[in-house]
């Protein structure tokens, strides 16, 4: 197993290197000395150029220290962390390189640098497409650059701060903005160069501007000869689209306020606005007659900056001349309909050369024209197991349409567009801006016969998120009647004919998870595989167990796999003896693992199942089950290819996060359930990762969730509609002081931290000085002891200790019983002897090390207390598949880094089978760094229910005075 990880190495060339675990007789790692080659690296499996690189990479005594990404490695326990150079095998790539393509197969995993790196590529071949490069001269080289405003400048204020800090391995010394700059630059050059092979200037010379222009083409980019005035003057040049102190902006409006006919008239005002204050917009009219007007406090006199911005904006915009003749102090244009329409054909221009285009609320955004398709399959969803009308073969009738934005278009509709001269026409008492080409290939795809029959397959391949070339619009809307609309619609969760577990099921099911089996029921007689992602604690493990049952009961089938963690294999083997005693499980694990051929339902883990992907591939199974299917959400990764390995009639998927950090853990799930249903990994990530991660796009994530709602069912705990009977979950935040010991500690942590962060070569190691130092400084905010390891008492010198204790005393004063988890198991170890001395009971401690059988029998005796109690758990070893619902209180001493995690540990209580109102306590240092990752997974917890970006990778752009206020103390931070 080996880790491919993306590089920016010198010059902003594009490599990569792959990071491979030490083979030998010892398994030991080779003691070198540095300088030598890097001993775990091996070359990557990708086309390119092979050579080497040095990299700069933290290493422990004479052995550089692995990656978290590489599996099976650890680091070592004793040695100060330094940065050392190492001779590394690399491939170099070429500037459109499709990294995560190349890396689609193969006995491989992908760092975060690789999706880091094919960002970097799109952006470039973005801007390129959009026309935002100017040719420049670069150290005596003509060169292709980028030009960044507006927008872009924001994407690539993102994209630099989100640079993995391998990446810059090769330059150390560069700042992460310069490496990606420089980066995307180069990546930018070369995709002009092979869209512009010819020479741009026929006439041939020898001076040096017919050399530049020479160079700007082809291979070579060497200029001979004085380039110093012409570098300047380019320089000069490209002065005129970087952000000058004022721009001006143009307004779009109505003559009228409610505009009544086309013939109305339109207003184009004239603004200016402060760069570093955009919230000013003072008019034109302003401008001309207040001689002490508010900008003069960016220039001497914005009458000229207007004037010449409007003599810049006329070359591309000409309809503007007129405004400049007809008065020498224009401040505004008054238009018909047809010269507001070339105004807006004009606006990207103008937005992307750095005016401001201010617009009607309703095109802040235009609508765009999709395909809608209507399905008629005379027979409503209901999951009949082997019905012949309800299969991919059924004949079904339809009828092509055409949509805008959100809304259908009648006859009439597209009557009166298809009559259209100016495509800015009043649509049901609503101006619309058109896009006429879009507009021309749907009514011309309509009139080549808009109606008639299909097979229920290919309404349902027609309509995938990645339309047939057949198709000149994506199916934007589907509706229908049938059970193939209510499939592809996503009904079929709500309009299916329920069905109830048989008799040998031995449990009652709630409505939603009646309807769950219905649905699952309904997916598997069509052979599409399901995403259950139900929110954690709403029965996921019943449903399923509820459809094994009717299934069974139907007659003999192979057996199903259940795979699943190993935290919550005992788990499943409880809820099989409860609810479904009369299905014979049987469990592949351990060292003597042998098949079960008579079983109905085969229970197995993730490690187990990777590693003995061949035996079982070997068997017939009916149905695959992963559980916590998070677990392939590397699509690359070793668990995630073995088990897309194993072939099944269906697949069914369960997971309460079918997205934690990357939209492409959803893809990666999706094509283990269903191959191909979301397109290839590389389009997925172009049009949908990017668009959604990086900037945001509702429209491309609406788009998505359309895609997934014929295999993918969510409710939510909160919905009240889904389950009204849960108790309330009341967070709260627990803020803390620091002890003066405590203050001092954490002080000097900072201080070793910045120091470190101004040597000589930091920058190869700047985001592990930053992780480690803020490890450091999160047990500080624990304890001392924690931090020091020391072994000294612990009353008395942590504020977080103090509060937790007051915690837990009112709460077994109450008789309550509380789950108190942490990240960190040395300081687990440290709080429950000590918490159980204080208060007088037992308190166990749950975490990695703890042995399958004493987890059962902890989790067991917990549950069956009904005295107070408090449970102690690490959230790695804890937070997933057990049911506390024993516990009324959560504690969550440390913080970590995804909200998504800690959301999982409190499922631990607050799921079904609770009866008492869950109280969260999270614990938070005011003042200290722990605030401010409060306040990073707020924002996190905020972005409309996806988790999306790194874990870390927020850190890896942040110059040292960004750390310095990062892990700053503040005053209020040390307690009395």
């Amino acid at each position: 197993m080996f880790v491919v990880h993306g590089l920016v190495a010198a010059g902003g060339r594009l490599a990569c290197w792959a990071e491979a675990a030490p083979t030998g007789p010892s398994g030991r790692r080779r003691s070198v000395r540095r300088a030598e080659p890097h001993p775990f690296a091996v070359a990557p499996p990708v086309g390119g150029e092979p050579g080497t690189e040095v990299l700069t990479l933290p290493s422990v005594g004479s052995v550089p220290l692995a990656s978290p990404e590489l599996e099976g490695m650890r680091r070592p326990s004793r040695g100060e962390e330094r940065a050392l150079p190492w001779q590394v095998p690399v491939v170099r790539l070429a500037a459109d390189a499709d990294l995560e393509a190349m890396l689609a197969d193969g006995d491989h995993g992908k760092g975060a640098s690789v999706g880091w790196l094919a960002d970097v590529v799109w952006f470039a071949a973005d801007l390129v497409a959009r026309g935002r490069v100017l040719p420049a001269i670069v150290e005596g080289e003509a060169r292709w650059r980028t030009v960044l405003t507006g927008h872009d400048a924001h994407r690539f204020e993102a994209l630099h701060r989100a640079m993995p800090g391998v990446a810059r391995a090769a330059t150390p010394g560069v700042a992460a903005a310069e490496a990606t700059r420089t980066a995307i630059d180069r990546a930018a050059d070369s995709q002009v160069r092979a869209k512009v092979p010819g020479p741009l200037l026929q006439i041939q010379g020898d001076g040096v501007v017919h050399a530049w222009l020479a160079a700007l083409t082809g291979t070579g980019a060497k200029i001979h000869g004085d380039v110093a005035e012409l570098r300047e003057r380019l320089d000069q040049w490209a002065d005129g689209v970087r952000p000058a102190p004022l721009r001006t902006c143009f307004r779009l409006g109505f003559v009228d306020e409610f505009p009544d006919t086309e013939q109305s008239g339109w207003l184009l005002e004239f603004l200016m606005q402060p760069h570093d204050e955009p919230g000013l917009l003072v008019p034109a009219h302003d401008v001309w007659r207040d001689a002490a007007s508010p900008l003069m406090r960016w220039v001497d006199y914005p009458q000229e900056v207007l004037l010449a911005d409007l003599g810049r904006a006329s070359r591309l915009y000409p309809d503007l001349v007129d405004a400049l003749r007809a008065s020498p102090r224009p401040t505004e244009q008054r238009l018909d309909t047809a010269g507001a329409y070339r105004f807006l054909t004009h606006a990207t221009v103008l937005s992307e050369a750095g005016f401001g285009v201010l617009l009607p609320a309703q095109w802040q955004r235009r609508q765009e024209f999709g395909l809608t398709l209507t399905v008629h399959s005379g027979q409503p969803a209901r999951p009949v197991l082997r019905d012949t009308t309800t299969s991919r073969d059924a004949v079904v009738r339809f009828r092509w349409g055409l949509a805008l934005g959100e809304e259908f278009l009648s006859e009439a509709d597209l009557a009166e567009l298809a009559r259209a001269k100016v495509p800015l026409i009043r649509l049901r008492g609503r101006w619309v801006h058109l896009d006429p080409e879009r507009l021309r290939k749907g009514l011309a795809f309509l009139a080549r016969g808009g109606a008639g029959e299909m097979t229920a397959g290919e309404a349902m391949r027609l309509t995938r998120l990645f339309p047939d070339g057949d198709l000149p619009l994506p199916v934007s809307h589907v509706d229908g009647s049938g059970w193939v609309a209510d499939l592809l619609t996503g009904r079929a969760s709500t309009t299916l004919e329920l069905i109830d577990p048989p008799p040998s099921f031995r449990g009652e099911l709630r409505p939603y998870q009646r309807a769950g089996l219905s649905w699952l029921a309904f997916l598997d007689a069509l052979g599409i595989g399901a995403l259950l992602a139900d929110d954690m604690g709403l029965g996921k493990t019943v449903q399923v167990l509820a459809l094994e049952a009717y299934l069974r009961a139907t007659g003999e089938r192979p057996p199903t796999l259940i795979v699943c963690p190993l935290s919550v294999l005992g788990n499943w083997r409880k809820e099989i003896e409860r609810f479904t005693p009369s299905l014979k499980a049987f469990v592949y694990h351990g060292s003597a693992r042998t098949p079960s051929h008579d079983a109905d339902l085969v229970l197995t883990t993730y490690q187990v199942a990777s590693r003995d992907a061949d035996a079982l591939a070997g068997a017939e199974w009916d149905r695959i089950v992963l559980d916590e299917a998070q677990h392939v959400k590397n699509a690359s990764g070793l668990t995630a290819r073995a088990l897309r390995r194993i072939p099944a009639r269906h697949r069914v998927a369960l997971t309460g996060t079918p997205v934690e950090n990357r939209l492409t853990e959803l893809w990666s799930i999706a094509e283990f359930l269903n191959p191909g249903i979301l397109g290839p990994a590389s389009i997925f990530r172009a049009r949908y990762s990017v668009p959604v991660e990086r900037f945001a796009d509702a429209d491309a994530a609406a788009r998505l969730r359309r895609a997934t709602r014929p295999f993918l069912l969510r409710r939510v705990k909160t919905d009240k509609a889904v389950i009204a009977d849960l108790p309330r979950k009341l967070d709260r935040r627990q803020w803390c002081n620091l002890t003066a010991e405590q203050a001092s500690l954490y002080q000097a942590v900072v201080d070793e931290l910045l120091q470190k962060m101004r040597e000589r070569n930091a920058g190869a190691r700047h985001k592990g000085l930053v992780l480690s130092a803020i490890t450091k400084l999160k047990q500080v905010c624990n304890h001392p002891a924690h931090l020091l390891g020391d072994g000294t008492p612990l009353a008395g010198r942590s504020g977080k200790l103090d509060r937790l204790e007051e915690i837990l005393g009112n709460a077994v004063a109450d008789g309550d019983r509380v789950l108190v988890f942490t990240q960190y198991a040395a300081f687990g170890a440290m709080l429950a002897p000590y918490l159980s001395g204080r208060l007088g009971l037992p308190v166990p401690f749950l975490h990695g090390g703890t042995p399958r059988g004493a987890r059962d029998a902890m989790v067991a005796a917990f549950q069956a207390l009904r005295e107070p109690g408090v449970m102690l758990l690490s959230v790695k070893a804890g937070g997933t598949g057990l049911n506390l619902t024993a516990a009324n209180h959560v504690v969550h001493l440390d913080r970590w880094w995804n909200p998504a995690v800690e959301s999982q540990a409190t499922d631990r209580a607050y799921r079904i089978g609770q009866d008492r109102d869950v109280q969260v306590h999270t614990f938070v240092c005011v003042g200290t760094v722990e605030e401010r990752i409060d306040t990073v997974m707020s924002q996190k917890r905020a972005m409309a229910g996806l988790a999306v970006g790194s874990e870390h990778g927020w850190l890896a752009g942040l110059s040292t005075e960004d750390i310095a206020g990062l892990v700053a103390l503040t005053p209020e931070a040390l307690g009395e």
